[in-house]
């Protein structure tokens, strides 16, 4: 399997990559939230998040 980054062949130190600058590489996509898995919002999780927001009957 090659490097994710740049599809040279992996070294066993680095493994999966081929060198550190790949897997740094790939941690600072990880820490900047290039790697997003999409997700969609359905009417159950807004039924459920709104009922923590607060209003003024429940503050008193």
């Amino acid at each position: 399997m090659p490097c994710p980054m740049c599809n040279k062949d992996p070294v066993t130190k680095y493994r999966p990559f081929c060198s550190n600058r790949c897997a740094d590489l790939d941690l600072g996509k990880w820490l900047t939230g290039a790697y997003v898995i999409p997700a969609a919002d359905t009417d159950e999780e807004d039924s459920i998040s709104s009922d923590f927001i607060p209003n003024e009957s429940n503050l008193h």
